[in-house]
């Protein structure tokens, strides 16, 4: 297959700093044993899920053409996924939490095009093509679960996050990366796996990131649906994991009623999951969403959403009352008595915007060195600025070419010669320029007249903040680089070998000539592979019901590796019980 970026109209239209993210998915990388991998999760999904799984789940996998037989390719995902009005992506492991968010408010699935390897079949701490296309794809079938997933994207990319948010996703990125590399030093895994623990012992107020991560976790990955009492699966990371999916159901797991407390229960993703949230129907999922949205600042604005931005130490946005946006690294605010911001101030590029449009003259070019403004009302004056007429601002003696003098209720004064205004397409006032400035607080200077032209920002207060720029255009965010990255794969010998011979079953089963016989292979697999289980239960398969004899060869065989391997003895049972069920339930 071609190892070009498949594409699809909304893939098109994503904007550059999304398609940074986007990998071929390399087809032709998959081994026999990577096949053989899918077909054995998914034909024993496909037997256990029936009985568990949310319907939603089965029907999806009909309509997104996802196959039990082989891997998905993403030429053929997207041509289904645009029936439905998605798209599918590959990219390269984890990617940052917001950016996976804002694929999905564009419709598009994100796929870790890598698969889990053989000694992690049951489950794996990194995101792979089982987990996402054969837990994620199948759901979006249904429109009202499709609906909250965009609608979560929408909302959970404008989340902002801590610095430790940051250092988390680059820790789990490491040790996935780690854990499914080949030949992996213990030291450098159990190395990884501490300073995850040391992130997590960090105590502190969980940001908007960590809260509505949790809410992700607990619906889109571990979700269940229906009542505590008799629930159905849903959540992609339980649909993709052969243990998991079978655990969950029993007493062990606590099946607790889903609701906005959900965002304060963290979670181990690298354990099991102690307990689980049980929605009642799809719809609700969304009514949660926008409980848990009222209350970011997104929706609030305020000293508390800017203190936010300052925390994060990253790119973010205010949105002011006349709907000026300032986009920058927010570094310090002046409140009031009452918490009202007064002065905000940023450092380094910064653009303002109106209706996440980069206002012209207001880029980072112009404000390269940061920009700072104070906000509120004027003293003495109960009409704000911005809902003044032009009658009013020439009865305040507001003009251009005019000196002028601001004096604010917080004490800021404003003093200078007026160059110009800006409007925004209600009229009103939303940057007035001067030159000869000078803005006092408190005996401080917060700018002088040699700093060059100062603009005002006109707003009484904050409604919105919120991470990344008003304007995607505004900045330069193909910046993209990892501190590790997924390690390309090579194989030995003996590897190359066995991979000719899982390929040799491959090509029996679909009645294709082979380098092998199926006695030759299996021969072979006693001799030379004697750790390798799947491929006898692959055999198995072929020769259960035609050829006895060769069976209870091949029994006995498994038998003693369970014996010898007892770790992978449930792994070998579910494979034999998947070959003898899965006729009767197979219906795709």
């Amino acid at each position: 297959m071609s190892a070009n970026i498949t594409s699809n109209p909304l893939i098109d239209k994503l904007p550059d700093h999304l398609k940074q993210f986007i990998k071929p998915q390399n087809y032709d990388e998959y081994t026999p044993i990577d096949q053989a991998v899918w077909r054995y999760v998914m034909r024993k999904n496909i037997t256990s899920l029936s009985k568990v799984a949310h319907s939603s789940y089965l029907n999806g996998l009909k309509k997104t053409g996802i196959s039990t037989d082989e891997i998905p390719s993403m030429y053929g995902m997207n041509r289904i996924l645009k029936e439905i009005g998605w798209a599918a992506v590959a990219v390269d492991g984890f990617i940052p939490p917001n950016a996976f968010m804002e694929f999905q408010a564009y419709n598009i699935l994100v796929i870790a095009s890598d698969i889990r390897q053989l000694e992690n079949i049951e489950y794996t701490p990194a995101p792979d093509i089982i987990h996402e296309a054969a837990g994620h794809a199948p759901i979006i079938a249904n429109p009202d679960y499709a609906e909250y997933l965009r609608r979560f994207g929408k909302i959970g990319c404008k989340a902002i996050s801590s610095k430790k948010d940051y250092d988390m996703y680059e820790a789990i990125r490491e040790l996935s990366i780690l854990k499914e590399a080949q030949n992996t030093n213990p030291k450098d895994i159990k190395k990884a796996e501490e300073r995850i623990e040391a992130l997590q012992d960090i105590k502190e107020t969980p940001s908007e990131m960590a809260l509505i991560r949790n809410l992700h976790w607990w619906t889109v990955e571990y979700g269940l649906i229906g009542t505590p009492e008799n629930p159905s699966i849903y959540g992609a990371g339980l649909l993709s994991s052969i243990g998991e999916s079978e655990w969950c159901m029993t007493d062990h797991v606590k099946k607790l009623p889903y609701s906005p407390d959900a965002a304060f229960q963290d979670f181990d993703i690298t354990k099991p999951q102690p307990q689980l949230f049980v929605t009642p129907d799809f719809a609700y999922l969304c009514q949660v969403l926008e409980e848990f949205a009222d209350t970011m600042a997104l929706r609030k604005g305020g000293h508390r959403g800017l203190k936010k931005l300052i925390a994060s130490e990253n790119l973010g946005t205010i949105e002011l009352s006349t709907g000026l946006q300032i986009s920058g690294t927010f570094t310090r605010m002046i409140t009031n008595e009452d918490n009202q911001v007064i002065y905000f101030e940023t450092k380094g590029p910064t653009a303002l915007s109106y209706s996440k449009k980069e206002l012209i003259g207001h880029g980072t070019t112009t404000h390269n060195k940061g920009f700072g403004s104070p906000l509120g009302k004027l003293k003495g004056i109960n009409l704000a600025i911005e809902n003044m007429s032009p009658r009013d601002l020439k009865a305040y003696n507001l003009h251009e070419g005019k000196y002028a003098e601001f004096v604010f209720d917080s004490g800021i004064t404003v003093s200078g010669t007026i160059i110009t205004g800006t409007r925004n397409i209600k009229g009103e006032l939303i940057i007035i320029q001067f030159s000869e400035c000078t803005i006092m607080y408190q005996e401080e200077y917060l700018f002088k007249p040699e700093w060059g032209t100062f603009d005002l920002a006109v707003g009484k207060e904050i409604i919105s903040a919120f991470s990344g720029p008003a304007d995607d255009q505004s900045f330069d965010l193909i910046t993209y680089n990892p501190s590790s990255v997924a390690v390309k794969k090579t194989y030995t010998h003996e590897q190359q070998e066995l991979h000719d011979l899982y390929q040799s079953v491959r090509n029996i089963r679909e009645g294709k000539n082979a380098k092998f016989s199926l006695e030759g292979i299996f021969e072979i697999i006693k001799t030379d592979h004697t750790d390798d289980w799947l491929l006898s239960i692959e055999i198995y398969e072929l020769v259960h019901d035609r050829d006895m004899a060769f069976a209870n060869v091949i029994l006995e065989h498994l038998t003693q590796l369970k014996t010898k391997k007892p770790q992978i003895a449930h792994l070998i049972d579910g494979g034999l019980k998947t070959v003898n069920n899965y006729q009767e339930t197979h219906s795709l």
